[in-house]
């Protein structure tokens, strides 16, 4: 529509509604009313085409910065290759000598990286009374080539060099690449790494002549022990019930994994079941309090998709609340049904500490288990990509009593300690901070992206309307 304009003709909008338009004669000067018109200024007509444009302009931006957040292809919790980090992880680099190491603090949560060959410290300024657990968990990328006694070593030292504890960490017989976690400590029990001081942590890469060179993720976690307000005895406890539990029964309930330590999706006593694909991996946690006693086994479901034998092919670890390791099974597949199982766990007691073996000294804490379930990549290789099923089975028998009495508190807070959350989370299967927010960030993408494109319509409708009238 133009806008016309006249020697003898003049026109005026009066308001924004249609009114009545008065044509004014040159001659004689009368006034005579004419018919009602939907003539807009041309001017007028572009400034509203312009807001418009300007609206759109504003949603479609929103839109991307919403499909930036939470519109991108996710990689699936447990997938190959994937590790949920910590949030809150500090990025830090080794260094390749004890004087030049970077500190790191009990509570702390930091993420590091790890080249093929490398030995890298980090430094620890500790006290005289605290037991500390530096637990180190090694990423390397989906498709790399390991060999069975690829892996890490991690150990404690002090600063005259005396070595506290060490521990190391491998792929095993799968040769399959996925996160594993070794950890070192300071124990104040122990006649070795007594006083406060400088301390270091040592992380070392092991690798074979032939394994890949890409450089593998880590992720390191620091954790103080309190000491006791009352010491106890020093002695193992005897009189528990080592005989091997009966696998727990029921219906199975649904309950995807998470993707690493800090996402690892809580279950309690029951049955319960997931999808694993080759190569990946799946974190859950296991509320357990003290004196409780914990028993895991996790069941490979059969296929008819191939035939072959892969050695190792799912694997079992459990992690205690330090993600220290505490025990880990693992089964060879050729299509039919199979089962790992954990050896017989003691019940969480404080002087657990004192057994020699891991699987008995590992159970030393109340708080949350974590419990690592594996799938080979070669599975792939012989029955197709999956998923495949896997179900775990999980008991936590006992009643639980008070703890061991600690004077003063852990760092981080509530590590040995379990809730009336962590048990709700349990029946919920609410993750960890990580994987839970981004769920939370993914729906209020969407939901937000579907409000405003029902506003883009809103707007687009009444545009037309006015530009009609």
């Amino acid at each position: 529509m133009g806008h016309v304009r006249s020697n003898d003709e003049g026109w005026r909008v009066m308001g924004r509604r249609r009114t009545a338009w008065w044509r004014t004669r040159a001659q004689g000067g009368g006034r005579t009313p004419v018919a009602r018109a939907a003539v807009r200024p041309v001017g007028d007509l572009r400034r509203r085409r312009a807001g418009v444009v300007r609206r759109v302009g504003v949603v479609v931006a929103v839109l991307c910065a919403t499909a930036a957040l939470a519109g991108q292809p996710a990689t699936a919790a447990g997938a190959p290759g994937s590790y949920g980090y910590d949030k809150g992880d500090q990025a830090v680099t080794g260094a390749t000598g004890a004087v030049d190491a970077v500190g790191l603090k009990s509570g702390g949560t930091y993420r590091s990286s790890l080249p093929k060959g490398a030995s890298f410290y980090y430094g620890l300024t500790l006290d005289a009374v605290s037991d500390v657990y530096v637990s180190v968990t090694a990423v390397p990328p989906a498709g790399t080539t390991v060999a069975a006694t690829d892996g890490i070593r991690v150990s404690m030292q002090s600063e005259a060099g005396t070595g506290c504890t060490h521990q190391s960490a491998t792929f095993g017989a799968s040769r399959s690449p996925h996160p594993v976690a070794a950890w070192a400590a300071r124990e104040t029990g122990k006649a070795l790494c007594k006083g406060g001081g400088q301390y270091y942590v040592l992380v070392e890469r092991v690798d074979s002549t032939g394994s890949s060179s890409d450089t593998w993720g880590l992720e390191l976690t620091v954790v103080s022990e309190p000491p006791l307000a009352q010491a106890v005895t020093s002695d193992a406890p005897q009189d528990w019930n080592s005989a091997s539990p009966e696998p727990a029964t029921g219906e199975a309930r649904s309950r995807a994994g998470g993707s690493g330590f800090a996402g690892a999706v809580a279950v309690g006593q029951g049955v319960w079941r997931g999808d694993i694909a080759p190569g990946g991996t799946l974190f859950y946690k296991v509320p357990v309090d003290w004196g409780q006693q914990l028993s895991v086994s996790a069941d490979l479901d059969a296929s008819d998709a191939g035939s072959g034998y892969v050695s190792r092919a799912l694997d079992l670890a459990l992690y205690n609340p330090v993600r220290a390791s505490v025990d880990e099974a693992g089964v060879g597949y050729q299509g039919s049904p199979r089962s790992a199982a954990l050896d017989v766990l003691p019940p969480v007691e404080y002087r657990n500490r004192y057994f020699v073996v891991d699987h008995e000294s590992g159970m030393r804490f109340a708080g949350s288990y974590y419990v690592v379930v594996h799938l080979a990549a070669q599975v792939a290789d012989d029955f197709g990509q999956g998923p495949f099923p896997v179900t775990l089975r999980v008991r936590v028998a006992g009643a639980a009593h008070g703890g061991p009495g600690y004077e003063g508190r852990s760092e981080p807070r509530n590590v040995f300690d379990v809730t009336s959350q962590d048990r709700a989370a349990a029946v919920t299967g609410s993750g960890g901070g990580g994987d839970t927010a981004m769920k939370v960030l993914a729906v209020a993408g969407i939901g937000a992206g579907s409000v405003l494109l029902a506003t883009l319509g809103a707007w687009t409708v009444a545009a037309r309307r006015r530009a009609t009238t």
